[in-house]
């Protein structure tokens, strides 16, 4: 049962239901069961890069001009969709067409992205990839936006709205390790004497048909299991209809507000770093640590305890910090701690890769930063929403479509502008096709290091500048939320 009492937004019926509402935890694990989409495609992203420029041989810099007309198309279409889903009048609501319509897209899209003809040359695997990759990336945004503009709509209690995407990303980094441990141990294992098991094409086939399925069913079971939250969703009015001068203005109003503005520069320049290290940590295993497919495993284990200590932390902070502070200190403590083993090998203070202690040497720090890593993430989800509720407060509009459009372009960015620069990257350092692990030349080994330290964390670190920027707290916000709630109750008495 869903608490329902006085003073909020009118539901179906004439029924008014308080907006500062607990969420039943069925739908918030309903919800996070979505994530299982995201995990995928983010453990096929771990191998794009790797599949097109060293299995099929397309060079690095074309992989990158993939990457970067799929950032365009990203750009146009993740805000339009944002704005139409927050202007759509159904009797599903607002969301969930457009999540019952990304389905198949996806799963297709994923399907024909590891599976190109084999006819097709160099110029041929560019324009598939581009294609392909370009339509993934649509059938998500019409999944991501409204998905995650669900979740800032189902309450407006401002330490729910934390829970309710604690439930969605701490559900996603479950699913995303067990997804990447499937990838290394069951379709790519490493053969005995032979090279690394991601070079393999053979295995890509089932990595497209599991891939494929297993988008269907979460997507699927997501949209389907959040439907009875319909009655408790914000409402939009008739007048509210999708024009073009209207978007502009409304993107327009976002981008002059500093809180919005921060989180998203922050959340953009941190998901290009984590895109960049999350695609080249792939190269860098293999070459500049030679590590089998088998002992890549443990990159994903090694994040497993921040999954369970996630939820906790995160309690434990938000009692005693703003989410302001959270994201500025648990963003610089765990760069540093990622990017320090690459930093470390590119000056020389590092075990050589026959020692017995490289896959400590290597993991361990991993394993402490992604005790922290999942709070800055959930935070400045929870940051959009009360951005939301000042956006309502400024214009009278609820525009969670639009603001949590930034949201996944920032997670397709990891994919998106991360390969572009991942692409060119490994074209400037002059890293080779077809390469052989342990006859890789060290100018390339070093461009790699780099590549996953300093540049990785130069990005953190503007990431945590632009979050100074950030206005909103806890005061603020409850100040926000009593102004909406009399100018609701206001208009629900008047429509009495």
């Amino acid at each position: 049962m869903v608490e329902s009492i006085e003073g909020g937004n009118t539901g179906d019926g004439g029924t008014t239901l308080h907006r500062r509402r607990k969420v039943p935890i069925r739908t918030k694990l309903l919800f996070a069961f979505g994530a299982l989409q995201e995990a995928t495609v983010t453990a096929g992203g771990i191998v794009t890069v790797l599949f097109y420029n060293q299995v099929l041989g397309v060079p690095a810099s074309l992989v990158g001009t993939a990457y970067l007309i799929v950032s365009i198309v990203d750009a146009v279409s993740d805000p339009i969709i944002g704005t139409l889903s927050d202007r759509l009048q159904s009797r599903w609501g607002r969301r969930h067409p457009f999540m019952f319509a990304s389905a198949l897209p996806i799963a297709i899209a994923f399907y024909c992205l590891y599976q190109p003809p084999e006819s097709l040359g160099e110029t041929g695997l560019f324009i598939w990839l581009a294609v392909f990759f370009a339509l993934l990336r649509l059938g998500q945004t019409l999944y991501l936006i409204p998905h995650d503009a669900l979740g800032a709509e189902l309450t407006d209690d401002y330490a729910e709205r934390t829970s309710i995407f604690g439930y969605n990303n701490v559900g996603e980094m479950v699913l995303s390790m067990v997804v990447a441990g499937l990838l290394y141990m069951v379709i790519f294992p490493t053969a005995e004497g032979g090279p690394n098991g991601l070079l393999n094409e053979a295995g890509y086939i089932i990595l497209a048909s599991t891939g494929a399925v297993t988008i269907l069913f979460s997507v699927l079971v997501c949209s389907f299991g959040t439907l009875d939250q319909l009655p408790y969703l914000q409402k939009v009015e008739i007048s509210q209809k999708f024009v073009i001068s209207g978007y502009f203005k409304e993107i327009g109003t976002l981008l002059r507000n500093p809180s919005y503005l921060a989180a998203c520069l922050s959340l953009l320049t941190i998901f290009i770093g984590l895109g960049i290290i999350g695609i080249l940590a792939t190269y860098a295993y293999i070459y500049a640590f030679e590590f089998t497919s088998e002992q890549m495993f443990w990159a994903g284990m090694a994040k497993l305890p921040g999954v369970f200590v996630a939820l906790p932390l995160l309690y434990f902070l938000s009692k005693r910090f703003e989410k302001k502070q959270i994201v500025i200190y648990s963003t610089l403590l765990l760069s540093v701690i990622v990017s320090g083993p690459y930093t470390l090998k590119l000056f020389g203070f590092f075990p050589p890769n026959d020692s017995p202690y490289i896959l400590y040497a290597v993991f361990v720090p991993l394993l402490v930063a992604y005790l922290i890593f999942p709070t800055s993430y959930i935070v400045i989800d929870s940051q959009l929403a009360d951005v939301a509720d000042e956006h309502e407060l400024e214009t009278g509009k609820r525009a969670e479509g639009v603001i949590y459009s930034v949201r996944s372009f920032g997670k397709k960015t990891t994919q998106g502008v991360g390969g572009l620069l991942a692409g060119f990257g490994l074209q400037y350092i002059g890293f080779p096709e077809n390469a052989e692990a342990g006859n890789v030349p060290a100018e390339a080994i070093d461009g790699l290091l780099i590549l996953n330290g300093p540049v990785y964390l130069a990005f953190y670190l503007l990431g945590i500048y632009f979050m100074t920027w950030y206005r909103i707290d806890k005061k603020r916000h409850s100040e926000i939320l009593e102004e909406l709630e009399k100018r609701r109750e206001a208009a629900s008495s008047a429509v009495e």
